[in-house]
């Protein structure tokens, strides 16, 4: 959906650009010479109307010769708008909507955000292709990416594994590298999709510290969903899986993790796939308290 309304902007954006630089660099010397013409024209022919009747059809020669086609006018007015809003959305940040509870409680259902575009490299507009590596995710960054399996859809998941790390699930139990992720009970969160409450708590990957929702008294069978590229890097057992993540991959789960269809299931997030770094809540019509950073 993103890349149809990115491959959308760039179509406008160069029609509307070649209309403007045609406009400034050809049509609109043209219609100078036209309307300086047509005013040549008009005053070396008698009017027979008094001075200020004479002015008044003067000035509206000049602007019949002097005006711009509607198709051009638009073009030439809409430009500047849709340039700055293509580099804006390309380049710099990109707004996402947060369509559901997957990444309760960082992130709740109906949350606008932004998306840092340049964190992790510069890369060509509607093609996707990092033309400037600038810098990698790492563990505990919330990213929006393509998703493996259809990829016109956004996903948005917390990186947990990063290239040549062994991420295990075991038991509602994460450990990373052969070491458990440290968790802190941080009370109950009430959960609206189940109209129930589970427990919250503070998990810490690497500097990064955020809360999860986790269910240690419900059974979670991991099985995958889709033959995935390096599946063979994975191993599911009962009650868990183990995965060592592949060179210019990322392991992603979401923070709700009862409720996130994740690289648990359909394998790893490609470095190619990556839209960016989410950062910023700029609104949530529902709650406005909600507007500003997060973890």
């Amino acid at each position: 959906m993103s890349w149809d309304f990115a491959l959308i902007l760039f179509v406008l954006l160069v029609v509307t650009g070649v209309v403007w630089s045609l406009d400034y660099f050809f049509l609109r010397s043209r219609r100078r010479q036209r309307a300086a013409a047509e005013m040549a024209r008009y005053d070396a022919a008698p009017t027979g109307v008094g001075s200020a009747e004479a002015a008044k059809l003067r000035r509206e020669a000049y602007e019949k010769a002097h005006k711009v086609p509607w198709f051009i006018e638009y073009c030439v007015s809409f430009f500047p708008v849709i340039l700055f809003v293509f580099v804006l959305r390309s380049f710099i940040v990109e707004p996402f909507r947060i369509p559901s509870g997957s990444m309760l409680p960082t992130l709740q259902n109906g949350d606008l955000i932004l998306v840092n575009k340049f964190d992790y490299g510069i890369r060509l507009p509607v093609i996707d292709r990092k033309v400037v590596p600038l810098g990698n995710p790492d563990r505990g960054d919330v990213i929006v990416f393509r998703y493996p399996v259809d990829t016109d859809v956004d996903y948005i998941k917390r990186v947990v594994g990063i290239p040549g790390d062994e991420v295990v699930y075991r038991n509602k139990v994460l450990y990373l590298n052969g070491q458990e992720v440290p968790l802190e009970r941080a009370g109950e969160f009430y959960e609206p999709d189940r109209s129930s409450y589970v427990g919250e708590f503070i998990e810490t990957l690497g500097a990064d510290t955020h809360r999860i929702l986790l269910d240690r008294q419900r059974r979670q069978d991991l099985m995958p969903i889709t033959d995935y590229p390096y599946r063979k890097n994975c191993n599911y057992f009962s009650g868990g899986v183990r995965c060592v993540v592949p060179e210019a991959h990322y392991f992603v789960m979401g923070d709700n993790r009862d409720n996130s269809l994740d690289s648990r299931y359909w394998g790893f997030v490609p470095d190619e796939n990556i839209v960016g770094r989410a950062f910023f809540i700029w609104m949530n019509f529902g709650d406005l308290g909600r507007i500003g950073r997060f973890n």
